[in-house]
């Protein structure tokens, strides 16, 4: 069955096809597939011949396409029909300990653990690293492996081996719990200031964040005089929940640009008229736990100019990937497009730097403390605004052994501190306190110049 399906796919492509200079270039990239799938037919073939366990052609052939999309880009990934019904179980909300991970050299980081979340309650940050799962080393573990063995039963354990910078080991064990977290709470400090948590996008956030503004509002006795918008420690979420979220504040003006493949196929998406905040000021606190849609939602405001972005460098991941089903019952995760703020700045790769860089003064003293960017790991998407890296420098560190040649070992993450998402908003958040200190003199300004 596979010798005839490799068979027809070659004889298709060794077809004759029209005439002319075109013509040329395309069968000239036949002859190239050709030969590549040749190569991959014989090795095909010696592995099952002669591997010194006997080997199913199924497996084979999963391992060879897991091997493909693992080499495109972080997110890319195969998942086989069981483990493609776990993640539609999980798209439900299937219990875990909610963390988003992502893979850097073969071992999986925090990105973000959620609000509330068993990861959260627990002390995990971002830019830890998941050293083992339930005894099992990570690094012998794909991405989709390793989420699967996150979720489980609720109430059921999962043990943990953490490293922090370079600290020590840190071992926990964690119970399982359903994630239906709330993604925004609220409340009013100083008497008459909004505080707005966004921990997430999922289909509710939009009108939780609506109904939240007019609690403020009533609470203050409609004198409310400005907004945090805190994303912090967000990993993201439902793409279309966050172009809904940042709309809720733009009046006109894109929300993102949606790049493809093909040039062509650009998208604008448009703000639609209405401001939930009615052009308060807004200031928005984010960090390298900021991450995906939560960084849609910040770079639309910033390029909009309609907040003031506060706290350190975002995450800088901008990948909007498609679940792509294929005919064995398995699917692909796949990059297709990815977005870019409002005036095409691309976000993956860079992050979104902050109009005011504030670093908590408690946690400038943990420069071991690593804080993990889309640019560190390997097979990034490049990003067209950053410059091309110059040449390895005499006495540079030498690439470990089975690196390319004239590779230099990969440079360790940029350090910066990360904070625990419980301590985001409370009584010594030191960001928290210099984004009200900003919005206190924002209300004043626009008093006085709407006087």
């Amino acid at each position: 069955m596979r010798k005839l399906a490799i068979g027809a796919l070659l004889a298709a492509l060794a077809a004759p096809c029209g005439a002319g200079a075109g013509a040329q270039q395309q069968q000239s990239g036949k002859d190239s597939v050709y030969e590549e799938l040749n190569l991959f037919d014989e090795a095909f073939e010696r592995v099952r011949q002669d591997s010194v366990d006997p080997v199913t052609d199924k497996k084979l052939i999963g391992a060879a396409i897991a091997g493909m999309l693992s080499g495109l880009d972080p997110h890319a990934a195969y998942l086989d029909p069981a483990a493609l019904k776990t993640e539609k179980v999980a798209g439900g909300g299937e219990p875990g300990i909610g963390v988003a991970v992502t893979i850097v050299n073969g071992e999986p980081k925090v990105i973000s653990p959620r609000d509330g979340s068993p990861a959260a309650e627990a002390g995990i940050k971002p830019g830890d690293l998941i050293f083992s799962i339930d005894k099992q080393p990570t690094y012998e573990l794909s991405l989709v492996e390793i989420e699967q063995k996150l979720r489980g039963p609720a109430g059921s354990s999962v043990a943990l081996v953490l490293r922090r910078g370079n600290g020590g080991p840190i071992r926990l064990t964690l119970k399982r719990a359903a994630l239906a977290a709330q993604t925004v709470t609220s409340r009013v400090i100083e008497g008459n200031l909004g505080y707005l948590r966004v921990a997430g996008f999922d289909g509710g956030t939009q009108a939780a964040l609506a109904a939240a503004v007019q609690q403020l509002r009533d609470e203050t006795g409609g004198k409310l005089a400005g907004l945090v918008l805190d994303l912090r420690n967000d990993p993201g979420g439902d793409f279309d929940a966050a172009v809904a979220v940042a709309d809720s504040f733009l009046d006109k003006g894109d929300v993102a640009v949606v790049k493809g493949r093909n040039p062509g196929a650009t998208k604008h998406i448009s703000a639609m008229p209405g401001d939930l905040a009615k052009g308060l000021p807004i200031v928005a606190l984010v960090n390298g736990g900021t991450a995906r849609e939560a960084e849609l939602v910040a770079g639309a405001l910033q390029d909009n100019h309609r907040a003031i972005l506060l706290g350190t460098k975002t995450f800088g991941e901008s990948a909007i990937e498609t679940l792509i089903p294929l005919g064995t019952g398995g699917a692909i995760r796949l990059t297709t497009t990815r977005f870019a703020t409002p005036t095409g700045r691309e976000i993956d790769g860079k992050g979104l730097e902050p109009d005011l860089t504030v670093t908590p003064l408690k946690l400038q003293k943990l420069a071991q403390e690593e804080v993990l960017h889309e640019a560190d790991l390997p097979g990034a998407l490049k990003n067209p605004d950053q410059p091309v890296p110059a040449a390895a420098k005499p006495g540079a560190k030498p690439a470990p052994p089975g690196a390319p040649p004239g590779a230099t070992a990969t440079p360790p993450p940029k350090t910066a501190p990360s904070v625990a998402t419980g301590e985001i908003g409370g009584a010594d958040d030191e960001q928290l306190t210099q984004a009200l200190d900003v919005l206190r003199g924002l209300a004043v300004f626009n008093r006085r110049a709407s006087g």
